[in-house]
């Protein structure tokens, strides 16, 4: 049965005839994404799908995408997800093809990023008796996962999807597993249209915020002497970046976002102080520490945030904490003012109520608290050496990048390890969902995934994977991916011949023992970019990188990897040690 363009309209609904249409499972499912509005799927094809895929074939409203391995599937689905705010949509196997899926799928649940990944089972009858390519893909995702589904009956594919998309994307955003067996995707059905609405009463999302426990925010907000907001990924998650940009505004707070929030508020506004936490400023962890009111929007007091809870805890303060999921709130650090809502929500009636209010924010203490933070931003925390001719500093290179692409269309993603951070540190993000990395789970081998499927849904933007050598052969071969489908980004590799985060550390708390942590054995990657019919750049000094930056930027329709041969000594800082406390930082070499 042939689902093209003309009948898209009508996905939804049972098409003309009053008798409904006998469906197989798979051709329901395709209705179903259609229905859902999805333009894209990245997956990889075995026995279990192949009625899905067989679907697939005879539609063109969806444009599958084969990568060249299921984990890249699901992460450029998830970096589709990021930069869009949609759900991306995955497509897997069964047996190793979910395994395989597996860290993709944490990577997406640990950063609250809304997703459906379909998986292939074996049919019905074979599952449990250790059937080829079989295993138990509920019990194996049902940690990693909002939710996950096996549809064990054809006539429950509809509503099962409708539940999947739904669960995704409301209330606390989060991958869903659908489990599909072989024979329940070949089985026919009467299809009587995709449920326009669908009902769970076991879950229902709190939206609205409680009324008086926003009034008692707003009194302690007005009443601060020392007031700071901390925002984390649920403001671009729950779309409230122009809500708590207003609120800023219209207080005059200092503010900060964690590193899944940067871009919530513009880095190159003076009220920002930076990206908090291990890696944060001074001036952003010295204001966390020491204000007297704080409040905190979609972002959950994380270990790598916050440092040790009992050093946190030292200092008396009164803290707001806005969450859309409950189970975040008093986790790690006991709040004074919940409010469980959606994060828009919530800061629209904020908003209001600070308008209606006739009293203000106190004029001559929050000078005084802001003469406090400008002596600590005066310290130049992030400062390195500009001036060095003899060898590529990384911080160099992802400033030049933020200063050819700051006033462009620009996505920046990145893999994990010290140029993460730096990327995070140096790129100065002014707008939301540009900075795509893995957060909550520091998943190696992103970047690439990323870029591809954000260029898939952007592909006007300049998209930009800044990643290392370690990292990037991870997910190297998706270089073939983005070939075939011709996703022209380009790739900063800031190559420092060794695994630069675990080598920092070993150089700090393992006395310079550097155990297995040197890649002595790197390819050429010019020529390996060469070799997947890219164009590959190698940068060996620093007057060539900006030049070389330039070329990739003229090169539109191709995709560049450029291999820059930076400092191997070169450290992130600042930096706070494992157990201490985020105002313990270390600034620099002086402080080994």
């Amino acid at each position: 049965m042939e689902i093209n363009k003309a009948e898209l309209a009508s996905a939804a609904a049972v098409s003309g005839n009053s008798t409904p249409q006998e469906l197989r499972g798979a051709e329901i499912l395709v209705k179903a994404l259609q229905a859902e509005g999805v333009n894209f799927v990245w997956g990889y094809p075995g026995g279990a799908v192949l009625h899905i895929y067989d679907a697939f074939y005879k539609q063109d409203t969806i444009q599958h995408v084969l990568v060249r391995h299921e984990q890249a599937a699901v992460h450029a689905a998830d970096g589709f997800a990021r930069a869009t705010g949609e759900v991306g949509v995955a497509l897997v196997t069964s047996g190793p093809g979910l395994t395989n899926a597996v860290t993709g799928i944490a990577t997406a649940y640990m950063d609250s990023i809304p997703m459906v990944i379909i998986s292939g089972q074996v049919p019905t009858a074979a599952i449990g008796l250790d059937a080829f390519q079989e295993c138990d893909t509920v019990g194996i995702t049902r940690p990693i996962v909002k939710h996950n589904f096996l549809v064990k009956d054809v006539r429950d594919m509809a509503v099962v999807m409708k539940k999947a998309f739904h669960i995704a994307r409301s209330g606390r955003p989060g991958p869903v597993v659908v489990d599909v067996p072989k024979d329940v995707s070949f089985n026919k059905t009467a299809y009587n249209g995709y449920p326009e609405t669908i009902e769970m009463r076991s879950y229902n999302p709190v939206r609205k915020g409680h009324g008086g426990q926003i009034r008692k925010a707003l009194q302690l907000l007005l009443s601060a002497k020392r007031p700071y907001i901390y925002t984390g990924g649920g403001v671009l998650l729950g779309n409230a970046v122009q809500e708590l940009r207003t609120l800023v505004d219209l207080l005059g707070y200092p503010v900060t976002n964690t590193l899944m929030g940067l871009g919530a508020y513009p880095a190159s506004d003076r009220k920002f102080l930076g990206m908090l936490g291990m890696h944060g400023t001074i001036e952003a962890n010295n204001a966390m520490q020491n204000c007297d009111v704080l409040l905190a929007v979609g972002a959950r007091f994380d270990d790598r945030v916050i440092g040790n809870p009992k050093h946190f805890a030292q200092n008396e303060r009164k803290i707001i904490h806005v969450d859309i999921d409950p189970s975040s709130i008093s986790k790690r650090v006991k709040v004074d003012v919940p409010i469980v809502g959606d994060v828009k929500d919530v800061l629209v009636e904020l908003i209001n109520m600070v308008r209606e209010s006739t009293q203000r924010p106190d004029e001559k203490s929050l000078a005084l608290w802001w003469e406090t933070i400008e002596a600590w931003r005066s310290r130049d925390c992030l400062k390195y050496d500009r001036g060095n001719k003899d060898v590529i500093k990384p911080q160099y290179v992802v400033e030049t990048l933020w200063n050819m692409t700051k006033d462009a269309d620009t996505y920046i993603t990145s893999d994990v390890g010290q140029h993460q951070m730096w990327a995070a540190q140096y790129y100065r993000f002014d707008e939301p969902r540009r900075w795509i990395n893995s957060g909550g789970l520091g998943t190696m081998g992103v970047g690439i995934p990323y870029a591809m499927g954000i260029k898939m849904a952007k592909p006007d933007s300049e998209v930009y994977c800044v990643t290392g050598e370690g990292s990037v052969q991870m997910c190297i071969q998706e270089l073939s991916t983005c070939l075939q489908y011709n996703t022209p980004i380009k790739i900063v590799s800031l190559n420092n011949r060794y695994l630069g985060m675990v080598r920092q550390w070993q150089e700090i708390d393992y006395e310079g023992r550097y155990s297995h942590s040197y890649m002595d054995a790197l390819p050429n990657f010019v020529k390996l970019a060469e070799a997947y019919g890219h164009v590959g750049i190698l940068i060996e000094r620093p007057q060539d990188v900006e030049p070389a930056l330039r070329e990739a930027r003229k090169l539109k329709d191709r995709t560049v990897f450029m291999d820059f041969r930076t400092d191997p000594t070169e450290n992130v800082f600042p930096m706070v040690k494992a157990g201490k406390g985020i105002t313990e930082m270390l600034l620099g070499s002086e402080d080994l």
